[in-house]
């Protein structure tokens, strides 16, 4: 693993929480026995002086005893009472102290719950019981307090290890960003802790990158499209009798080259740029006479049933977003024309033709018209229409009533002007 790694740091950390956590757990044992060794001292040390004084004085008569019974404490004095809890194989010793300079021993035997005083002392053996019932559970306790520590670490460890995954298929993914590879999925999208958010932000760049290139892939596409109908009048031109007229249409050509030129060049800009467009006050007589110029039309071609306002709107994205529309709705309208109105904010083209084919949303993928193979759909054409608008805050919509198709440019947000 790499030491640099945040994972081998924080399985380091885990490590020695682990460690610091056993050794607090033995520490506390440790103490815990201490404690409880010189509490069992403290209770049962007076009580064995009492009966070797009491031995040495006047021996163990039976009235002592009975005294002893009072206290809840019995004195064992046959041999086979002794044997029987001193050699059984589940009494535990407790606590031992030994005196090697006069062989004396004391010990707190348990046996069944019971504390046992075992003292011998100059060849002399007393086992005295507790009556008492000892239940100690320090022990337990503190067991059961370490067992859900221990737990709680590697629960938060693990947790730990499952919110940073992402960063490892994260780093996966940008080493492969470079190779266009843009579709990944990296964690769950519900989360919102920072790395969770930090991944999404990661994908939502992806996306818009892929977007980008699917864009300039449409938009070289739209270059070789748009221009191969000028360039091959003109190669038609070069061949004909050089005169005036040949010369003039020629020169047409050339302008509608330029024109094409600054349109992609413009709409480069709108699909490649993450910056708000420049919008200012036009009238829409000047961006339909604009949109007209560009197509090289006439005014028959155009009914005009609309009301010359003012629209806050990039003149240029603008008029190449009507000349698309005016285009469109002559190329596949019946008569070859196509009407303009405006109601309140909003722009209506309209045609006279077959109704849509497929919803006006399909129409909005690029290269929609050649990958369906149909005859009634607007290509690259409506893509355009699409982005342009939405980028001057406004909508296209779709309906066909009576032999007529009626698109609306909606506006998003009511005007003041």
């Amino acid at each position: 693993m790499n030491r640099q790694s945040i994972f081998f740091t924080i399985t380091i950390s885990f490590i020695i929480s682990m460690i610091l956590v056993i050794a607090s757990f033995t520490i506390l044992m440790t103490q815990n026995y201490k404690t409880k060794e010189a509490l069992l001292f403290e209770k049962y040390v007076p009580i064995i002086k009492m009966v070797l004084r009491k031995h040495r004085k006047d021996g163990l008569t039976n009235e002592f005893t009975k005294n002893l019974e009072e206290l809840n404490y019995t004195i064992l004095t046959t041999k086979g009472e002794v044997n029987a809890i001193t050699y059984n194989p589940l009494t535990k010793i407790v606590v031992e102290k030994k005196d090697t300079r006069d062989r004396d021993v004391f010990r707190v035997l348990k046996l069944n719950d019971k504390n046992y005083l075992y003292m011998k002392k100059k060849n002399r053996t007393f086992l005295i019981r507790d009556n008492i019932s000892s239940s100690d559970n320090t022990n337990i306790y503190i067991s059961l307090v370490f067992a859900i520590v221990i737990i709680i670490i590697i629960l938060m460890y693990l947790i730990t290890l499952r919110k940073l995954m992402p960063l490892k298929i994260l780093k996966d993914k940008v080493k492969t960003l470079g190779d266009e590879n843009f579709d990944f999925e990296c964690c769950n999208s519900e989360g919102k802790d920072e790395v969770t958010l930090l991944a999404m932000e990661f994908k939502n760049s992806a996306l818009k990158l892929k977007s980008l290139k699917e864009s300039r892939n449409v938009f070289i596409r739209n270059i070789m499209h748009e221009l191969k109908t000028p360039i091959t009048k003109g190669k038609f031109l070069t061949q004909l009798e050089q005169n005036e007229e040949n010369n003039e249409k020629l020169k047409s050509v050339f302008i509608r080259l330029e024109q094409l030129i600054n349109e992609f060049a413009t709409i480069e800009e709108l699909i490649s740029s993450t910056k708000n467009i420049d919008k200012k006050n036009y009238f829409f007589d000047d961006i339909i006479d604009n949109a007209k110029d560009i197509l090289m039309l006439d005014d028959e071609s155009i009914i005009q049933e609309y009301e010359n306002k003012k629209l806050n709107v990039n003149f240029k994205l603008f008029s190449i977003a009507v000349k698309n529309l005016v285009d469109n709705a002559i190329k596949y309208s019946s008569d070859n024309k196509v009407t303009i109105k405006t109601e309140n904010e909003d722009i209506i083209f309209q045609n006279i033709g077959k109704e849509l084919k497929y919803p006006l949303e399909k129409y909005f993928e690029p290269f929609f018209a050649n990958e369906e193979k149909t005859d009634d759909s607007f290509g690259l054409g409506l893509y355009i229409v699409y982005n342009i608008l939405k980028a001057n805050n406004y909508t296209l919509e779709y309906e066909y009533k009576d032999n007529i198709n009626k698109f609306t440019c909606k506006k998003d947000e009511i005007s003041t002007i």
